[in-house]
């Protein structure tokens, strides 16, 4: 519904949740392209949420173990919630169970509640009027809040806000988030040099005192 008041028409929405199947990538597109944003930028933002979706498969292809003709499908199923289900099981049985399981009940609920809601929006007309845009923001932030459970991740989602909120006046559409994208290694860096000034300081302490 979301995007389809973002001035997509029902099928490049259905054709998005079909071939994008990653929400987060999806809402930050539409968001992007919502604002104005060109296209290519918008995909760009898109493309950096869904790297994470990369590293899930690593350790999946570990666990699932499929044939090299049907890992290109299940590829297509790689998100956080079939990670989390298939690393939760005990066996390899058990993680492509609960991997297929999950994978094939998601992307079908998934996309025929897209088509729902595009036909929803299309029959309700101005989604603005209903205060619809905020939609996939507040979806967003309601997954993503409770990931947040250390300080380090609660760091980096603050400086990604100072950064994207600050940079939407003086940036094109699309790529406040490209650059909010940075907030994850500055932060990293700057832990990182913060242990080893800690790890310095008290290798320091033990010199002295070991001359004493």
């Amino acid at each position: 519904m979301t995007s389809a008041g973002s001035g997509l028409t029902l099928l490049q929405t259905c054709a998005l949740s079909l071939l994008v199947f990653t929400g987060a990538s999806q809402f930050a597109l539409v968001g992007a392209l919502a604002a104005g944003g060109n296209p290519f930028t918008a995909a760009a933002g898109a493309f950096f949420l869904g790297v994470r979706n990369a590293f899930y498969g690593l350790r999946l292809s570990q666990l699932l173990a499929l044939p090299r003709a049907v890992r290109p499908f299940a590829a297509q199923w790689v998100i956080d919630e079939t990670a989390a289900v298939a690393l939760a099981q005990p066996t390899r049985r058990a993680v492509r169970i609960g991997f297929t399981v999950t994978g094939l009940s998601l992307y079908v609920l998934w996309n025929l509640t897209t088509l729902l809601g595009a036909v929803g929006a299309e029959a309700i007309g101005d989604t603005d009027a209903w205060g619809l845009d905020a939609a996939g923001p507040a979806v967003f932030l309601a997954l993503l809040a409770p990931m947040l459970k250390t300080a380090t991740e609660r760091a980096v989602a603050g400086l990604a806000v100072v950064l994207g909120v600050g940079l939407l006046p003086v940036l094109p559409a699309g790529m406040p988030v490209l650059v909010a994208a940075l907030a994850a290694p500055a932060v990293l860096w700057a832990t990182g040099r913060r242990t080893a000034t800690a790890g310095e300081k008290a290798a320091e302490d033990d010199v002295r005192r070991a001359d004493r």
